[in-house]
């Protein structure tokens, strides 16, 4: 076999996903329980026993197990059915919207977890904005029917409402809460009876290929049947079939009803995920579009995350292979910095806990120990010189000042802060006149996880007081004598980011507005691209 046909293979056999949701949906218990399907773990945690021993296994930070809540965006590899599965679980909560966009720059598919009981929420919509962006895939999980919730053909229709994008159920539930029975796949014509508390998926399914089989309600009981079959014969009139082109466009989404917390409806949903999801796509470079199947290898760095092992200090980078194939040992060229570099060591993650990897294809995603040399963004290749796009860093909404407790920390803050901001979840901003350090973020929570973390992972206690800025935006201006007359007028207002890029801090919308009237040589960035 030539080694072009085997990197073919390779490439088709990977799958590389997000999970999104809003908070409490289920998703870091829905991300466990493909973990269990997968063999990569034993035993299933759930967040919600937040004092207990066992945590879920994405959720690896401290804080993170205090509060039962994802802060930080994990990644695990596993495989099922011979497909080698790359899932990186996002976090749920809100304001840690910008790690999840560039999280999902780095995946091919996304599945998106819906509570039953409540519907679309906030959160999602905002994901399902990112998803468009990009024509991202998506399929839903619509979670917890073992709870009283909202009619499924409420859900169907708020989904299509609010998120914009056509629903094609692949199995439909029978009841919910306590009289939930089970589900009927409505493609392989066969029911999944439900029972609860089960540690493992159910293996009790019926094949039904006719409604009208005296089995349906020798299985159901009349009643259930015949709602079934009602909802079945409203749905072949009212539902649009599944197509996978519009699927693989991001316009059709198709659905699968479960209960995560009881392994239900998990496996439908693997199994169709392994068969339509698509394999490793072409990623766009500034000068072209590369392509999977290549021979060279290519990658780019869209995570940062410093001390997943604290006793160590470590920092990760971690790496979406984007072609080519890659391998232990291998020196590839560092494109920002322009050198090259060989990766000895490099990881594949389940969780917190690691291994070392021989070798890597596209759509794999590999952790690169990182020296503070390896920033968000960075291209790496054998020989062509590329710089892969669409990494997006965006300006803050949220300033806090940082105050020590004791000022004998310093060297330590700024170690611990410099570390921080390389993971891209917040900012630092020093005055052009001063020695304040201004954190911005796109959440409130990030000021009070770094807090924690600065704390728990580098002995620093700090603690951040309100500034009065609420708008950052990047500066540019390739006229050099304009740049240096706004420079000297608006000095009070102006900071160097961590990269010593230009940012003007305002305090309202009125003064940034006021601000670019006046200077229209300017250009105030909202975003700017990692680099």
């Amino acid at each position: 076999m030539t080694t072009k046909k085997f990197s073919t293979l390779e490439v088709e056999r990977r799958r590389t996903f997000g999970i999104i949701s809003h908070p409490d949906a289920g998703k870091t218990t829905l991300t466990e329980k493909l973990l269990l399907f997968g063999g990569a773990i034993q035993l299933a945690g759930s967040v919600k026993a937040r004092k207990a021993a066992r945590h879920a296994t994405s959720d690896w930070m401290a804080i993170e197990q205090e509060r039962g809540i994802s802060v930080t965006s994990s990644v695990m590899k596993f495989n099922y059915r011979d497909f080698d599965i790359n899932l990186l679980d996002t976090p749920g909560h809100q304001d840690f919207s910008e790690d999840t966009y560039r999280v999902l720059t780095a995946v091919d598919s996304a599945v998106m977890v819906i509570d039953s009981v409540k519907g679309v929420e906030p959160q999602t919509r905002k994901l399902m904005e990112v998803c468009r962006m990009r024509n991202t895939p998506i399929l839903t999980f619509i979670n917890k029917l073992d709870r009283e919730g909202m009619a499924p053909l409420d859900l169907i229709g708020e989904i299509e409402d609010h998120l914009q994008i056509e629903c094609a159920p692949l199995t439909w539930p029978i009841g919910m809460g306590k009289e939930f029975r089970g589900t009927y796949n409505l493609h392989q014509q066969r029911l999944a009876l439900f029972a609860p508390g089960r540690e493992r998926l159910p293996d009790d399914t019926v094949t039904i290929s006719d409604l009208d089989d005296p089995l349906l309600v020798a299985t159901l009981g009349r009643r259930a049947a015949q709602e079934l079959r009602d909802d079945i014969a409203l749905l072949h009139g009212a539902a649009n079939p599944f197509d996978l082109d519009d699927f693989l466009h991001g316009s059709q989404t198709p659905v699968f009803f479960g209960s995560a917390i009881n392994n239900f409806g998990v496996r439908e949903l693997l199994d169709t995920f392994v068969e339509i999801a698509p394999a490793p796509q072409p990623r766009p470079a500034a000068s072209r579009m590369v392509r999977p199947e290549e021979d060279e290898f290519s990658g780019f760095v869209f995570k940062v995350q410093a001390n997943m092992d604290p006793a160590h200090r470590d920092r990760i980078a971690f790496m979406r292979i984007c072609s080519g194939r890659f391998h232990r040992g291998m020196r590839v060229r560092h494109h920002r910095i322009g050198k090259d570099i060989q990766i000895a060591n490099p990881i594949i993650f389940m969780a917190q806990d690691r291994a070392l990897v021989e070798e890597a294809w596209p759509g794999d995603i590999i952790g690169i120990h990182n020296h503070g040399t390896i920033r968000i963004g960075d291209t790496f290749s054998e020989k062509e010189p590329l710089t892969f796009t669409g990494i997006p860093n965006f300006a803050p909404e949220h300033f806090r000042r940082v105050q020590l407790k004791s000022p004998l920390r310093m060297k330590q803050l700024r170690q611990g802060i410099h570390q921080l901001v390389e993971e891209g979840a917040i900012q630092l901003f020093q005055p052009l006149r001063g020695n304040d350090l201004i954190l911005g973020a796109v959440g409130v929570l990030q000021f009070e996880v770094t807090m924690a973390r600065l704390k728990t992972e580098y002995g620093v206690d700090a603690v951040y007081e309100p500034v009065p800025f609420t708008v950052a935006r990047w500066i540019h201006c390739d006229d050099a004598l304009r740049l240096a007359a706004f420079e000297k007028e608006r000095r009070a207002n102006l900071f160097r980011d961590a990269d010593g890029n230009l940012t003007l801090l305002a305090e309202s919308e009125w003064q940034l507005n006021y601000t670019a009237k006046n200077w229209p040589e300017i250009q105030f960035r909202k975003i700017r691209e990692y680099n």
